[in-house]
């Protein structure tokens, strides 16, 4: 079993380099039980018309896996944009390959409805729960209470080490990717200029890269003009409008960082919409089919981004919880790397959305990435 880079090594990351570093809905459909089976049952055949012959009989499966279907609940707080749909489709593909029964909860966006799922999720019979995104302030007391019931849970992109120490931790290295894109903002603009920042705090993720774009504005001299950002249902568009009112009152500003695809897609709208592309740059974090006809397409402002592909993020998430609950898990802060995706890159290749993205990085497939012989691998 290989488990990737825990928070402290994250942590030592940040040491040496003096800088530390979605996130983004579908309908919460499968919230009866019938409904899950349903889905659970489809993606388990796609699964196995997908999934080599060999794979089923590679290892003996573990307790609890050995009697499936293994009901387990995946509560999503999920955003606007594809990252989200590419990240379950992820987490449904692996957990139908291990005899998971998927219940999928989503409250797009809005923290009262998540808490409310979570309750339900605690309450519907499952072994596990999977808590995708959301406040932890919100979330901490439930997390807590389904373990203190004897509920194994496993949470991306939640802060919770300190308020939920019994349950797994799971994320994307965010002080790797902020300091990625960081790194070829600073080498594309240089020191002491004037920048934009659009970002929203309160979310782990987003917070983490946020102590990283600190690091680097001090370092790199530059003058920060402006800080905005909401989080919506409607991120992109929500954003845009914010950006263009930064950039009419701050026309001198030369980069923007926007860590999240939502959020930069909304900046890049906002440079275009004021003719500003040849003269700004925006740079952000994550990747989908979308943004990368947005950062291709003739005269993007979007010169890099950051990222993992969020599909092996979902199904890396689903392997860390199957670990967990066959108790092979030998930690409870599990991190996935990132890279580095430039504008230049996909031009140069062609590349024209994630399957050809994949191709020619092979470095974003997590298979090995928090596994073991009896779990069969999925790509996509």
């Amino acid at each position: 079993m290989k488990v990737s880079k825990t928070f402290a090594a994250a942590a030592a990351v940040l040491s040496t380099a003096l800088v530390l570093s979605a996130c983004s809905q579908s309908t919460p459909a499968d919230e009866s039980s019938s409904a899950a089976a349903a889905t659970s049952a489809a993606a388990s055949a796609a699964a196995s018309e997908a999934a080599p012959a060999s794979s089923a009989a590679a290892a003996a499966m573990p307790a609890p896996f050995d009697a499936p279907p293994v009901k387990v609940a995946l509560v999503q707080n999920s955003g606007a944009g594809d990252y989200f749909q590419q990240w379950t489709n992820g987490a449904k593909q692996q957990a139908a390959t291990i005899g998971m029964e998927l219940q999928v909860y989503d409250a797009q966006a809005d923290n009262a409805k998540q808490a409310t799922d979570m309750e339900t999720a605690i309450g519907s019979g499952v072994s596990a729960i999977i808590v995708d995104h959301g406040q932890a302030d919100t979330m901490c007391p439930l997390i807590v209470k389904a373990t203190d019931a004897g509920i194994k849970v496993t949470v991306y992109d939640i802060e919770i080490t300190e308020c939920a120490p019994a349950a797994v931790e799971t994320a994307q290295s965010d002080a790797d990717l902020a300091t990625l894109v960081l790194t070829q903002m600073a080498t594309d603009i240089g020191q002491s200029v004037p920048v934009g920042y659009v970002n929203v705090l309160g979310i782990a993720p987003l917070d983490r890269r946020d102590v990283v774009w600190q690091q680097f504005v001090k370092d790199n001299k530059w003058e920060q003009l402006f800080f905005v950002g909401k989080f919506t249902n409607a991120v992109a568009t929500d954003n845009a409008q914010l950006v263009d009112a930064a950039l009419k009152a701050n026309p001198t500003v030369k980069a923007i960082f926007a860590p999240y695809d939502e959020l930069t897609k909304g900046t890049v709208s906002a440079i275009e919409q004021n003719n500003m592309q040849k003269d700004v740059s925006a740079y952000g974090i994550d990747i989908s089919n979308a943004d990368i006809e947005v950062m291709t397409k003739a005269d993007s402002p979007w010169k890099a981004t950051a990222t993992t592909d969020p599909n092996a993020i979902g199904a890396g998430v689903v392997r860390a919880m199957a670990l967990e609950m066959a108790g092979q898990l030998d930690t409870k802060e599990v991190v996935f790397p990132g890279v580095l995706v430039t504008q230049q890159f996909l031009v140069d290749n062609k590349i024209t959305n994630m399957d050809e993205l994949r191709a020619a990085m092979p470095e974003l497939n997590l298979t090995n990435e928090v596994s073991a012989d009896w779990i069969p691998p999925v790509t996509f």
